[in-house]
């Protein structure tokens, strides 16, 4: 198990942009795996490559719903390399966004309510499929990641001035 850095905004390395794996070997999946052990660490749903400052279009996602007989959360760890928004639906959503690179602050975002997406698994075959709900949402955020887009871009000036200010004064008094 080796967790990664998750590196946190102001950093400059957050906003590069991911280029695309060549093909799907060990190192990659070596790769997924410790991003899934550092998603899992950190609690959250969703992590980037570009997150823990690996430039690979790399993505893992596991919305970790409902509880097994002991209460903890059930895992359904999904791995997306190279994945590519094929299209996506008029319809909106709002959705309450945390992000582990801007850590316990949250900001309602709209995006696309479905979207098509393409991705490399992690046995390097060719997946597509439609998503909706928290998983397109999730994916739509992680793809972002990618392309060195953060939550806080989607938002007003006023309240991403909040969120850096709250971030920041949580840095100080911890």
């Amino acid at each position: 198990m080796t967790v990664m850095t998750i590196l946190e905004i102001p950093d400059a390395r957050l906003r590069a942009v991911a280029e695309p794996v060549a093909q799907v070997d060990d190192a990659v999946r070596t790769l997924i795996d410790d991003m899934f052990d550092t998603m899992y660490d950190a609690h959250g749903i969703g992590l980037a490559a570009t997150q823990v400052g690996v430039e690979k279009r790399v993505v893992v996602i596991d919305l970790q719903e409902g509880e097994d007989e002991e209460g903890k959360p059930v895992r359904n760890p999904k791995a997306f390399v190279n994945p590519e928004i094929l299209s996506v639906s008029e319809e909106m959503s709002k959705y309450n966004e945390g992000c582990l690179s801007i850590p316990e602050q949250y900001a309602e975002v709209e995006r696309p309510a479905r979207c098509r997406v393409k991705w490399l698994d992690r046995d390097g075959a060719q997946q597509e499929a439609d998503m909706d709900g928290l998983l397109a949402t999730c994916m739509q955020h992680e793809i972002d990641h990618l392309n060195g887009v953060l939550l806080i871009d989607h938002i007003s000036r006023l309240k991403r001035d909040m969120i850096v200010k709250k971030l920041n004064k949580a840095r100080r008094i911890g």
